[in-house]
């Protein structure tokens, strides 16, 4: 009989789970408690009557304990079972149990857990906590949602001008900054602006786009000029009607002549105007002070001389400045005693004083006293032979004291008789008496002042040559 029940429970042991054994365990603990406080209690117990003590045994796996042992066992057994569940929680990968034990005999099984490591690394950079919290403990972060009016930027679009020097820009419409409403959320920390979040935003006005011109042209950009520029020629050229070699020719052009620039068909050739004439030029040609800095008095001096001619107006100023009048007589070979070098500020002064062409006044010296070597030029300093007359020269012309005074003296009596038409404001608030005028020219001045015909060519000789040295 007492077979059949140890069979039967250790069958039903078999078929126990964890929770039916923590079940047995309490109320084995249970029973013992009250048959203490029983056999304590002297009122309730009969020493006489007291039964004898039974010994009973409970038997697992085929092993019998008492019953004071086996509570104090099945305490140790909670315990154990509690510190394993503890230590597969906190160590997962480190703990682990394999069941082993004879597969014929289910009665025995042994669990062979995983042993855990027990040494750890020391934190030799503990965080201080306390100091942790205190220095943020005055941290404040501030959210706010605002809404604000801001400028959207405007586009730059660009496009190409081959008739702007390379690299330069002209702005054909000003760009003008957009506005719209802008919804965010900025944040900040401690006060201080750190970031923002953009919800939204709404356009009132569109920007317009800034446009701009982009120069591509390397000759204007090589001579540093513009249209609507004055240009000047770096050699003499053929003005033409259209731009080619092969066009119509319409005027010839000397070396350093100003030329105004009006428009760039190409790299090759640019429009131009010269003195109210258009045409095309070569732009090879041309040059400006940028890339020849002499060009400019170059071109004052030419402008001089393309306009020197013997059908000149002489009651006009040479528009000579002192420093030519000394380039043109200084070392002159036929002024062997020196007199015209001396005396170039005289014809410069004569040319500003009274607005007469001062060179006319010296060829016409040159030509009466044989560069000054005339008798009457020596002994009278008389250089123009000055109230001769062909029968009495030597005695009929004037005395000066000096070659200054007579040469005054003369070019007051051209401008006043022979070079302005009668009423012509001259000097000292006269006006020209005009006796002798038969217009302003060499020509007109040869019909009354010299009985030789080709006086005029002889005079225009020397003033062409005189001019010539200032090139």
């Amino acid at each position: 009989m007492l077979d059949d029940r140890n069979n039967s429970m250790n069958k039903n042991q078999d078929n126990r789970n964890l929770s039916d054994v923590f079940k047995e365990l309490q109320e084995i603990r249970y029973s013992q408690a009250n048959q203490v406080n029983t056999s304590s209690n002297p009122k309730t117990t009969n020493k006489k009557n007291k039964p004898k003590a039974k010994v009973s045994f409970i038997e697992t796996n085929n092993v019998s304990f008492d019953n004071k042992k086996g509570i104090k066992l099945s305490n140790l057994l909670i315990v154990f079972v509690v510190l394993v569940l503890v230590i597969i929680a906190i160590f997962p990968m480190n703990v682990f149990s394999v069941e082993t034990g004879d597969t014929s005999d289910d009665s025995e099984k042994v669990v062979e857990t995983a042993s855990i490591p027990t040494d750890f690394e020391i934190n030799r950079k503990a965080l201080n906590m306390q100091k942790i919290i205190s220095e943020n403990s005055s941290f404040e972060k501030v959210k706010e949602q605002v809404s604000e009016e801001r400028e959207i930027e405007y586009d730059i679009q660009t496009q190409q001008n081959p008739t702007l020097p390379r690299g330069e820009q002209v702005v054909l419409q000003e760009g003008v900054m957009g506005k719209e409403n802008v919804s965010l959320v900025k944040t900040y920390e401690n006060g201080e602006f750190i970031e923002e979040i953009i919800l939204a935003k709404e356009t009132i006005e569109e920007p317009t786009p800034q446009i701009l011109d982009i120069g591509t042209s390397d000759f204007l950009a090589d001579l540093n000029v513009h249209i609507g520029d004055t240009v000047y020629l770096s050699k003499n050229a053929t003005l033409r009607k259209e731009p080619s070699e092969d066009s119509e020719e319409v005027a010839d052009i000397k070396n350093y002549i100003d030329v105004t620039l009006l428009e760039l068909p190409n790299e090759d050739w640019c429009k131009v105007s010269f003195d109210t004439i258009e045409g095309y030029l070569p732009t090879n040609v041309l040059t400006s002070p940028t890339k020849t800095p002499s060009i400019i008095e170059r071109n004052r001096i030419q402008r001089i001389l393309i306009n020197v001619n013997i059908e000149m107006e002489l009651n006009k100023s040479t528009g000579l400045t002192l420093k030519d009048y000394q380039k043109i007589f200084k070392d002159l070979p036929n002024d062997t005693n020196g007199i015209f070098e001396e005396n170039a500020e005289v014809f410069y002064n004569m040319d500003k004083k009274y607005n007469v062409n001062g060179i006319f006044i010296a060829s016409i010296a040159i030509h009466e006293s044989a560069w000054g070597t005339s008798q009457i030029a020596q002994d009278k300093n008389n250089l123009f032979g000055y109230g001769s007359y062909d029968e009495t020269p030597y005695d009929s012309s004037y005395d000066f004291s000096t070659f200054a005074e007579g040469i005054e003296t003369v070019t007051k009596s051209l401008v006043k008789y022979y070079l302005n038409p009668a009423g012509t404001k001259i000097y000292d608030g006269e006006t020209a008496s005009a006796w002798y005028y038969n217009g302003p020219t060499l020509e007109g001045v040869n019909q009354r002042y010299a009985s030789d015909p080709d006086w005029h060519t002889k005079v225009y000789s020397y003033m062409e040559m005189l001019y010539n040295r200032l090139s």
